[in-house]
Order: structure tokens, then sequence, then C-alpha cells
């Protein structure tokens, strides 16, 4: 193939119209391409001359971060009123606001852009592979490439449940059904063949091409890729979404929270400014002073404290191989409590062996019937001895098995092909020997095969029963003459003679009932949900020790009504011989009757449930089409790391919660002593500038809350958020609060008949030790707050803030900040004050929670609806790299809330 220049690579640019209308070869030439794909040399050229493959980005944006420190309107008309102030000659009172209002955004801004650094290389490691035919000469091999590799001229070969990686026009198919509703709408698959279409086409008809995002929904498919990126339809639907992203219901419980603290500041606010006002008080004072009590009580870092909590849990998942695509993912992973799994890979080992062929009569050798096994397989029988690259993992041990090594694949011309499916379950192939007559194979399930053929001979039907008790993986071949046949339909597969069984074994995993311990602690029901036999599933589920409460077979599932199904479901561990639809329907209805379930899966068969479940769950190998449908992907498929990720994600429910509880108690009653004592007093219990500094010295002592330990019976179960109660607690310990701020009102003014900027010190002082201090009482439920520890991270901060909120009313720069020095015997009274808020707390910490305790909750189940275009921002995800490329962020499905 010739070598192109800058110009003639730049100019490969053919819409996929235009291409559906030429001829392959033309379409190949048009591309400076060829069958044998594109040199390694030359697709680097290319993915430097136009870029990935991706539609979106996921590098962290200082600027986008910078601009959300500045989205309250609050803080914004604060600053604006300091600037008014320094206007108008109040030079030190202003600096001092602007100085403090920076540091705070500066905390944000540092937190925050930290956790987007995180999410990004985060994001760096979930993968999407495609198989390309690399070389550029005739004996060229294929690779697996990661999808944002791919360039126009690529050679890529599909099977069935492949995501479409770039809008491509066909070379070959074989059978091929494309699922394109995605952007089409049509629900029923489109038939594709390689022939050209009329020019002018619509995109629903141009049959000869594939596009990206779609999915091959049976057969397979050669193709070369015409348009990447932004440049292909579905990227160009993408990138006109937009960015904004649906919530999910950790942050919409945020968000309620956030809204209900905007109502307290907002009346708040309003009524001191009012009272400030009409006790004569100057308006920009009045109006700093009311501003700087809204910025108070708002919680101004709960998104970098939440953005902390994730990020720091993300790193900690991924050294553990749990990856998240999204940050909330994780949070919603911690809200799981039933758990749907395959058991390959998670109760066994994942490492299928072919142990045994089984003829089913004596005129079948064991050889031979190994030979049809792996005649009855969809990769090219050249290839699939070199490679087993997009192969399944049964047919992949079949070619890996000593056996293998003797067959000799130009004996065998294939004349056609009708590749496996989830309805009928098998693999048939048409082939000749040696010039020799055509012979039809089949392969797959043994119900399946076994219905084709005559009656099942006793001795046969032992034989597979006892291979199933045994707990064996098993595939049955049959095979018939089929002289004159050179083209397969489904309707020949039909008077079949049985060959054998293929026996295939995945040993159970050694730490399996240790990881079924470890979510069952965590309140987590595990349920297994697989294609395989009955009897294998039982067996393999009693071996590692799971106590079955029942099995229901595809069968019986199909014969109950939804409401039969949605109890009996809850019972049943096992569901064996499940179709694809039958999986989806069980997770939809365990979901109906209360529960927020997990699915885990990594196969084609598996897209439908993860699409369904609360929490999608899938593993770096999995099939395309599953890993672009799961929340989470694990690096290794194991119990027990999804255990680790279920325990971070409450305990960052938990922490933040921690955050929610401190604004909503002593900091909500600090500022609401403060609104009082404005209105009785003469003068400003504390000037706007020492309200803002003690709001970022208390906020920067809780940036340590996100690493703190939590209790372990506080992971035991999944936690919700639940505004009544963050009400009831605000109202009982906000007060609290206040009661001991007036306490030191009077003993400032009637003890120690302190002037105006003794007054302020005093108040300061003890506002800062009492509302940061209080963190290890509200941390944890037990009483005493002694019995549970916390991270020294937080200890640190905690008296680290208490000593700078004593030091700066003593320091040198006292006079700038408006306080004045304070008597001795003011902190022997504080440390009193101190020790008997906390007695009180705890007294009233006991009582709160056991009342709440007898509230149980009550409500319907709410099913949010999809947001709009979901299915295509939530593709973009896929085709997505760290690289500067605008496009939509990735689109949760609904969920249950609870």
């Amino acid at each position: 193939m010739p070598e192109l220049n800058l110009q003639e690579r730049t100019s490969l640019q053919l819409p996929i119209a235009e291409a559906a209308s030429l001829s392959a070869e033309q379409v190949l030439a048009r591309l400076g391409s060829g069958p044998e794909g594109l040199s390694e040399e030359e697709a680097a050229r290319r993915l430097a001359d136009f870029g990935p493959n991706a539609v979106r980005t996921h590098r962290a944006n200082g600027w986008a971060v910078l601009g959300r420190q500045f989205a309250s309107p609050i803080l914004i008309l604060l600053l604006i009123t300091a600037g008014l102030s320094l206007f108008l000659g109040d030079a030190t009172n202003s600096i001092v606001i602007g100085v403090i209002l920076l540091a705070s955004v500066g905390l944000g801004f540092t937190n925050e852009f930290r956790a987007e650094r995180a999410s990004e290389a985060l994001h760096s490691r979930v993968t999407h592979r495609a198989v390309v035919l690399r070389g550029g000469t005739t004996d060229g091999t294929t690779r697996e490439v990661d999808v944002t590799a791919l360039v126009p001229g690529d050679v890529v070969h599909l099977s069935l449940g492949a995501i479409i990686p770039a809008d491509m026009r066909l070379l070959s198919t074989k059978n091929l059904l494309c699922d394109e509703s995605i952007l089409t709408g049509e629900s029923l698959p489109a038939a594709k063949d390689p022939a050209p279409v009329p020019a002018g086409a619509s995109l629903g008809d141009l049959g000869s091409c594939v596009f990206m995002g779609t999915v091959i929904q049976s057969g397979g498919c050669t193709g070369v890729v015409v348009a990447t990126g932004g440049r292909a339809e579905f990227g160009r639907i993408a990138l006109g979404l937009g960015e904004r992203q649906p919530q999910t219901e950790f942050q919409l419980g945020l968000k309620r929270f956030s809204f209900l603290l905007l109502q307290v500041a907002v009346v708040l606010t309003t009524l001191i400014f009012i009272a400030n006002l009409v006790l004569q008080r100057p308006l920009l004072e009045s109006l700093m002073f009311s501003l700087a009590i809204a910025v108070g009580i708002t919680p101004q870092l709960l998104p970098a404290v939440v953005s902390t909590s994730l990020a720091t849990g993300t790193r900690q998942l991924a050294r553990r191989k749990v990856l998240v695509k999204r940050l909330v993912c994780i949070e919603d992973l911690g809200d799981m409590d039933i758990l749907v799994t395959d058991k390959t890979g998670t109760l066994t080992e994942g490492r299928i062996s072919f142990t045994a062929a089984l003829p089913a009569t004596p005129e079948t050798s064991d050889g031979g019937l190994l030979t049809l096994g792996l005649l009855a397989t969809e990769a090219d029988y050249t290839e699939a001895r070199l490679s087993s690259a997009g192969q399944n993992p049964l047919d992949a041990a079949l070619w890996e098995s000593p056996g293998a090594a003797g067959f000799d694949p130009a004996r065998f011309e294939r004349l056609d092909l009708i590749d496996f499916d989830h309805q009928r379950r098998r693999t048939t192939v048409l082939v000749r020997e040696a010039g020799g007559p055509a012979r039809l194979v089949t392969k797959g399930a043994p119900e399946d095969v076994l219905a084709l053929c005559g009656p099942t001979p006793p001795a046969v039907q032992a034989m597979l029963d006892e291979q199933f008790d045994a707990g064996s993986r098993v595939v049955a071949v049959a095979t018939r003459p089929a002289a004159g046949l050179d083209k397969l339909t489904p309707d020949d597969e039909r008077d079949l003679v049985l060959a054998g069984f293929l026996i295939f074994l995945d040993r159970p995993k050694a730490n399996a009932r240790v990881s079924l311990d470890e979510l069952e602690a965590l309140g987590i029901s595990v349920k297994i949900a697989t294609g395989d036999n009955a009897k294998v599933a039982e067996r393999v589920c009693a071996e590692v020790g799971v106590i079955s409460g029942g099995t229901l077979t595809g069968a019986d599932i199909d014969a109950l009504s939804d409401d039969e199904l949605a109890l009996s479901a809850r019972t049943a561990t096992i569901f064996a011989r499940v179709s694809p639809e039958q999986k989806a329907r069980i997770i939809a209805l365990l979901r109906r009757s209360g529960g927020s379930v997990g699915f885990m899966g990594d196969g084609v068969n598996d897209a439908l449930a993860l699409h369904k479940a609360d929490i999608g769950i899938s593993v770096d190998s999995a099939t395309d089409v599953a890993k672009d449908a799961a929340d989470v992907v694990l690096l290794d498929k194991d119990l027990a790391v999804l255990a680790e990720g279920v325990r971070e994600g409450r305990r960052i429910f938990a922490n933040t919660i921690k955050y929610v509880l401190m604004g909503t108690s002593s900091n909500f009653g600090n500022m609401f002593s403060a609104a009082t004592a404005s209105v009785v007093l003469s003068f400003l219990p504390m000037l706007p500038g020492q309200i803002l500094l003690n709001n970022v010295l208390y906020d920067s002592g809780q940036l340590a809350i996100p690493g703190d330990r939590v209790d372990k019976e506080q992971l035991r179960a999944p936690s919700h958020w639940n505004i009544a109660f963050i009400r009831r607690f605000m109202f009982l310990f906000g007060p609290i609060s206040s009661v001991f701020d007036f306490a030191t009102f009077a003993l400032m003014l009637f003890v120690f008949d302190a002037v105006p900027g003794e007054f302020r010190a005093g108040w300061f002082i003890e506002s800062i030790a009492t509302q940061t201090l209080i963190i290890f009482a509200i941390r944890t439920r037990r009483v005493p707050f002694l019995r549970s520890r916390p991270s020294a991270g937080l200890i640190e901060a905690s008296l680290g803030v208490v000593a700078l909120g004593i030091f700066l009313p003593l320091s040198p720069v006292a006079a700038v900040l408006g306080f004045d020095p304070l008597p001795v015997p003011f902190f022997l009274a504080l440390l009193g004050m101190i020790v008997v808020y906390l007695v009180l707390v705890e007294l009233a910490k006991a009582w709160f929670f056991a009342r709440d305790a007898q509230q149980l909750p009550a409500g319907p189940i709410l099913v949010r609806r999809r947001p709009e275009n979901h299915h295509i921002a939530r593709r973009a995800f896929r085709f997505s790299a760290p690289v500067p490329v605008v496009a939509p962020r990735h689109r949760r499905r609904p969920r249950v809330l609870r």
C-alpha cells in the first residue's frame, strides 16, 4: 500500500451516505486502505492527524471548577458589598472580608480540582477494545486495540454483542442484524449486507454500513472505518446533547439539603437586615452582616467535602481493582442490598478448561467428537489456532486443548454458518471435508440440541445427568449429512444425530465462601442467575457453602405472573437456564419489591439486566455491550473486591452526613445566636469579617472528615437521605448550641463587663471551640463518643483549628481583625462550658437516636423517569478519552428512590 502524505491523509473524509452507495473496493481505495488493513506506521500517522476516536473528554477543567466556586449568589453579593464598602472608605473591614472569601474559594477549588484529577486518572483505566487487522500486507494479523485508537481505513472484525466502535462500510457479513434503535428509534433489528445502496438513501436504509454506538444483535461482520469521533453520526448527535448529567439519588439528596439551608438562610438574613435597619445601623454594615450570616449558614464547602470523599474512596477502590465510571456511582454501590450475579468468575475461578469428549455412540471416537466441536466454532479455523481474540470462553478452551493441535484447517471448507444467539443457544455450521459431501454440525446447550435429535437413549441421558451432578459444564454436539446444501437457515437444524458431549470444568473459587460471608455481613443477599443447567448451579453453590433458598428455571419463570415471580424471586437463590429477557424481568421485579439491586455480568446476554439494575457491575474482560451498560468495572472478577466497594460507598455517605449534621447543629446554632444578639445588643456581636473568618476556620477543619473512620455498625446496612431526620436534628442540636452562646454572652457582659472588642473575641473563641469539637460527638452514634476512635487527621485538624481560633484574638493581627485582649479567667470558664456542652450533647444524642430508631420510615417507592436522550448520552461514555474533545457526559439510568 503506497504511503500517503499529510494532505492526502487529512483528505480522507468520506460521508457515510456516499460510502454506502459505493462498492467495498471503491471505499477502500478512497480511504487509502485495503482488505489487509493499515500498517502500524500508517495507523499511527492517521491517529495523529485525525485525533482519537472519542466524542468527549474526561480532562479536569480548572476554570470550570473555579467558576463553580463563585456560583453562590450570596457570595457574589457579599463581594460586591465589600467592594462598595471599600469605595466608601471602610478599607480594613472590606479587605479582611475579601481575603477571607478568597481563602474560602481557594480551599474549595483545591479540593474539587483534586477530585476532578482523580476522576480523570480513573477514567483512563476503563478501556474498550476492538479487533483490527493491522500489518498492511497480505499476511497482516488481527490484534486488539483501544477503540479510541481506531482511524479511517482500519479494517475491523466484529461479532455478536459488539458495540460498533465507529461508522463503518461493510466488507463482509455473516447473518448480520444490528440494533440501531439508539439512532433511528426503530425497535426491530436491521439486516445488513455489503451490497451498495442507491444514492440518497436515508440513514435507516444504509444497509451496507454500520454506525458507531449501535449493537450487533446476531451474526458478525468485517468493515472498514469511514468516520470516527465527532465526525461519526452518533458522535455528532452526542456532541449536540451538551454536558448536562442527570442527578443520582445521592446528588438529589445533597440538593434538597442545600435548599433546606438556603431557605433558612434567606428567612434569617432578611429578618436580620430589616431588624438592623429598624435599629438605625448603617445600611452597608447591616447588609454585610446579614450576608455574612447567610454565608455562615450555607454549606459553602459541601461540594468540596463530597468531592474529596468520593475521590478518596475512588482511589482506595482503584487500588483494589474496582473502577467507577462516575464518582457518584460509588455511593450508589454502597446503597445495594441485593446482588444478582453469574457464578462464573465469582463463585468459580472463571478459567474454563476442556476436560473430556464423551461420544454418544460407538461409531464416534473421542478425536472425531473433538473435531466436530472445533468445526462448530464461529472463528476462522486458521486464526483460531493462533489467537483466542474475540472467541467465547468455551470455544477458546476447546482450541487451547492438547487435542486441537492435531486439527488441520486445510482439510475443511466452511460453506456457511449460523452464529450463536441466546434464543437458539447453539451454533451451526455447514462444512465440507476434502471435496466430499457437505455436513451440518450443531453445537450448543444439551437441552436445545437434544430437542433437534431423535429420542434420547436412557444411557445417554444418564451420562448427561452424571456430568451435571458433578458440576461440569456440558456442550452437546450433533450432526447429519447435508448433501446438496450450500446455504443454511434455522429450518435446516433438524433430524440431527447426537455425536456426544464436550465436557468443561470451571473449579469453585477457594475464597468464594469468605467473600459471600463479607457480603452477608453487609446485609447483601446474593442470588445466582446463570444460563447453565440447574443441577450444575446447585452443585457449585453447595461446594462453596451457599444455602439455597430454592431454584427457579427459565421455564418456571415463564409460567409465573409478575406478582408471583416478585414473591418467589425474593426467596429463591438460583435462577438457572434463564434468558436475557428473564434476567431483566427478575431484576425489575426485585427492584419493584423495594430492594436496591445490583447486577454483575460480563456477557452479551447480561446487557439488559445491567441496564435494569440500580447499579450495573461488569469486569474489564467483559463483552463490549456488557461493559458499556455497567456503572462499575472490576479489574478482577471477585466478590471480595465488590464487598470493599460497598463498604467504601457506605463510608462515603456516612462521612458526608457527618458534615451535614455539623452544619445543621452547632454551625446553624451559632449563626442563629449572632442574629438574635444583633437585635438585642447595642453593637454587632461579630463583625462581618469575623463571621467569615470563623466560617473559613470551621470549614477547613471539616475537610478532614472524608478521611475519618466510620463505626462498623454504620456499614452493616445502607443509609439514605432523610430531610425530615436532618430537620429534626437541626431543631434539637441547634438550640443547644445557641444556649451556650447565650451563656457566653452573659459571661462577657455581666461577669467580665466586656467592651465590644472583648465581647467579639470571647464569643469568636467560644464558637470556634464548640462548633469544631462537637464533631467528636456527632461523628458517632455511640455513647459516650470516646468509644469510637476518630482518624488522626480529624483530631489534628480539629485541635489545630481550635488552637488557631484561640491564637488569632491574642495575636498581633487582633486589632486588624477587630479583637481586644481577654482576661485569663475567661479561658477557665470556657473550658468548663465546653465540657458541659459536650455532656449535654451526648445526653441529647442518646435520647434523639433512641427515639428516631422507633420511627420507621414510610412512603411510596418512586421510580425516576429516564432523562431525554439518555440512551445516546450513556453510550457516549464509551467513546471517550482523557484528551480535550468536547462531548456529553455519561447519563445515569433511572433508579429506585427510597
